[in-house]
């Protein structure tokens, strides 16, 4: 009967990075149930990143980058023998049971026994670290054009419908959505660097000075701490060098 389980031994390429994306399935609908605020809610934000510590907890990957209802984490040590449909199962069934405790603990969903919280999951096999700046540089951008079209979106519905406020949407250039948002007092220079740029989790080591009173000397020594950047600077190869990921 093991003959049956064709994908079982389809494996991740031997000697490279791997990056799990995890997206949160029919979120739409979930922010409606929940009545979440517009454009970004930080109760959702906290508990997105609040999920994503607990993976890292769970797995010890090198980097995590979560915006939106994303979660992109990049694996040094990949576990499960590199199995893909374990990869595709544990990770995303893991970051559902902790966004929901989230839900649980920020939200009244008690209650409501019909909300559901799915993710997806996809593999994506990094070749080399120039791969690896690329992706989350993609990633962030795609961060930033949400950002970008929340506002716009969010602020056209105050006047129009949701088919209206979507096709005037698709009508403007970046640009004109700057203009726009200008003119109704929205400067989006202005708004929380982490709705622009996302949030980032990874370990740094911290200094940790002391003194030997025998020795008569000062030590010091270095601590891992993990790191919730919600001040993100655009990414490049100098910012994954700084934190030692390349």
């Amino acid at each position: 009967m093991k003959d049956y389980e064709i994908y079982n031994n389809l494996k991740v390429p031997k000697g490279s990075n791997i990056i799990l994306r995890l997206d949160g399935r029919n979120f739409h609908s979930l922010a409606k149930r929940l009545d979440l605020k517009k454009p970004y809610d930080k109760l959702f934000c906290k508990s997105m990143i609040n999920t994503s510590k607990d993976i890292f907890s769970e797995f010890s990957p090198l980097f995590i980058y979560t915006f939106s209802d994303e979660i992109n984490i990049l694996l040094g040590e990949i576990p499960f023998s590199g199995r893909i449909e374990k990869l595709n199962s544990v990770f995303p069934a893991l970051a559902s049971s902790f966004f929901f405790k989230y839900l649980g603990k920020y939200f009244s969903i008690m209650d409501d026994e019909d909300i559901v919280v799915s993710f997806d999951s996809r593999v994506i096999p990094i070749a080399n670290s120039e791969e690896i700046v690329k992706y989350f540089k993609w990633r962030q951008d795609e961060s930033w054009r949400n950002c970008i079209n929340s506002y716009a979106y969010w602020t056209l519905r105050l006047e129009f419908s949701k088919e209206v406020a979507t096709s005037k949407l698709k009508n403007l250039k970046s640009s004109d959505i700057h203009d726009f948002l200008y003119e109704k007092g929205i400067n989006l220079n202005d708004v929380e660097n982490y709705q622009k740029r996302g949030i980032a989790i990874y370990k740094y080591q911290e200094e940790i000075r002391g003194f030997n009173p025998k020795k008569n000397e000062e030590n010091i020594s270095y601590r891992n701490r993990l790191c919730v950047d919600r001040d993100l600077a655009i990414f490049d190869e100098n910012f994954f060098k700084k934190i030692n990921i390349i």
